[in-house]
């Protein structure tokens, strides 16, 4: 009887535990992400090396989202990268900037707009450097910046000279503009990595730091010297000044800086600044207040591996994912590593819940770049997607397990903390493998989903669409600031019944890219919002109630909703 006792009540014990662990909602029909590029009209090919016998041929290929023309329609700026071969022969590489034609299609604008060779290009940020209220674009580059202005009228200026960035000729890779100072103006921090010159390159293959499962390989990052960062602030007469080793985040060590963002990680209302290093501790920058930074990365638990480990950090996505009003960092990074999930506990600590959280082990056999976090399903949960590509053709005949090409992984948000790989489950688009490095992500089409822009190192880039599923409802909004009039790192959140979810502007993030800078929420079953209350970037609030679903909306600062338009209206 007592025997039997114990079993039931160990039955009872194991039943208790599985019901915790399950998801507290029903499995949902889910989209297919869909491979819609031949019908975008979209003919782009990212250049490079076919041996990739030099690190800076493996590492460019960002893209940016950005409604250049003011239409309320994003358009799309790939970057292109030279070879070695081509840069000593005085080859250069097109980029190019797609028109969003408002029909599902897009027309390629990229010598009319100007902005075809700005140089060996890496990534892209957005920011609105004057002021005026129209998206400028800096390009990252093997050897500094660009930067263009916006004219107004489809076309930009390079300005890098006028602005005072001309004398930043380091490979420059992340960059994101940021208000760090409060004044209104955007700076701009920008992320260096490899000090490598043309004229003394390493020999492929030819010492520890050159092979890869025995087999030669490009070298670096390791055995090569990297490079400091640089912080540039607005001087709100269209120059900049470099304060970086004032304000304390020089790198005086010259670790290998990739991508960086701005975000106010304490809720103090002074942004902070986080660089992912690759192969080297992150920082996390806490503003002090005084012009000046600390870094607090080792303190704060975001600097190494829950294990202690120093890891590949490459691409960054920041986000609400557990509804806590707090912004969480995910960190891709190469094989045998894992993408690493850092949730924000508050009060500046980070806790690495990378394994317990189902990351690790869907993430672990690839070399990741871009990602972000967003709501696949518009069930008001975001979901994390990943983009994935190796950066030694060499191993294709290599006869190991690891390919060149990879696929993609998504991961659905399970609501307790963990995610569910449904990479399998999506349909075959993501499951092509390819060698990918940025991704962007916005609702390229108005139409309520949020649509994934991937570039890759080799080839034609990938559009993906998100096709079924529930017809969840879903809220867009678009921030005007008062002086920082792309409203950089304000804040909106929304309530909708039991839903409660918090999204930033962001300039920046992912790997070399720039997402759009409008704000999408799912709601799942909501057809209305409660409350949606804007944190302005200069700490002003506005809240709005009682706004009708699946609409987007036009806030400016101190005149509230200016406009508001249905999805079917805008695709007309």
């Amino acid at each position: 009887m007592n025997r039997a006792l114990s079993q039931l009540r160990l039955v009872s014990w194991l039943v208790a535990i599985i019901a915790a662990s399950m998801p507290a909602f029903a499995q949902q029909a889910l989209p297919k992400l869909v491979d819609i590029t031949e019908s975008t009209g979209i003919h782009f090919e990212h250049l490079s090396s076919p041996e990739q016998r030099y690190i800076v041929e493996s590492m460019g290929g960002g893209v940016a989202l950005i409604d250049y023309d003011r239409d309320g329609w994003p358009d799309i700026y790939f970057t292109n990268s030279q070879s070695v071969e081509m840069a000593l022969a005085n080859k250069k590489a097109r980029s190019a900037l797609f028109h969003n034609n408002h029909d599902g299609t897009f027309t390629d604008v990229t010598e009319k707009a100007g902005v075809a060779f700005p140089c060996w290009g890496q990534g892209v940020a957005v920011g609105d450097y004057n002021n005026d209220g129209w998206p400028d674009m800096l390009v990252t580059c093997f050897g500094g910046v660009v930067l263009y202005r916006n004219n107004h009228d489809g076309t930009f200026s390079d300005v890098t000279k006028a602005a005072g960035l001309s004398g930043d000729s380091l490979w420059a890779t992340g960059a994101a503009f940021g208000d760090y100072d409060g004044d209104g103006w955007s700076d701009l921090f920008v992320s260096h990595y490899v000090d490598l010159h043309l004229d003394s390159l390493p020999v492929f293959g030819s010492v520890k730091t050159c092979k890869y499962h025995g087999i030669d390989v490009q070298c670096g990052p390791r055995g090569l010297k990297g490079s400091p960062d640089n912080l540039y602030r607005n001087n709100g007469n269209g120059t900049f000044t470099d304060v970086s080793k004032q304000a304390g985040v020089d790198d005086p060590q010259h670790f290998f800086g990739l991508t960086a963002l701005w975000s106010d990680f304490n809720d103090d209302g002074r942004i902070d600044l986080f660089v992912a290093n690759d192969g080297q501790p992150n920082f996390l920058y806490r503003n002090d207040g005084n012009g000046k930074f600390t870094n607090i990365a080792y303190d704060s638990g975001i600097a190494v591996s829950q294990d202690g480990e120093e890891q590949a950090n490459m691409g960054v996505a920041i986000g609400d994912y557990m509804h806590t009003g707090r912004m969480s960092v995910l960190i891709s990074h190469f094989d045998n590593e894992y993408a690493a999930l850092y949730r924000n506990d508050g009060k500046l600590t980070f806790s690495d819940t990378s394994d317990e959280s189902g990351v690790a082990k869907a993430t672990h056999p690839y070399v990741g770049w871009g990602d972000c976090f967003f709501d696949f399903d518009n069930d008001g949960w975001l979901d994390y997607f990943l983009v994935n590509g190796h950066v030694y053709p060499q191993i294709d005949n290599a006869h190991i397990d690891v390919k060149y090409r990879e696929p993609k992984v998504l991961l659905l948000n399970q609501r307790n903390g963990s995610f569910k790989d449904i990479s399998h489950d999506v349909g075959p688009a993501i499951e092509e493998p390819q060698v990918s490095r940025g991704v962007a992500m916005g609702d390229l089409f108005n139409e309520g989903k949020v649509d994934l822009v991937i570039e890759n190192l080799t080839g034609q880039p990938m559009i993906l669409r998100p096709d079924g599923g529930v017809p969840n409802h879903w809220v867009s909004f678009q921030l005007e600031g008062e002086k920082n009039k792309l409203a950089l790192n304000a804040r909106v959140k929304v309530v909708a019944g039991d839903l409660v979810q918090l999204e930033e502007v962001n300039s920046g993030g992912s790997y070399l890219s720039q997402n759009d800078l409008r704000l999408h929420f799912g709601l799942g079953a909501h057809e209305r919002i409660d409350s949606a209350t804007v944190l302005w970037s200069d700490g002003k609030t506005e809240s709005f109630s009682n706004l009708a679903a699946d609409r987007f909306y036009s806030i400016r600062e101190g005149a509230g909703v200016v406009d508001a338009k249905t999805a079917q209206h805008l695709t007309k």
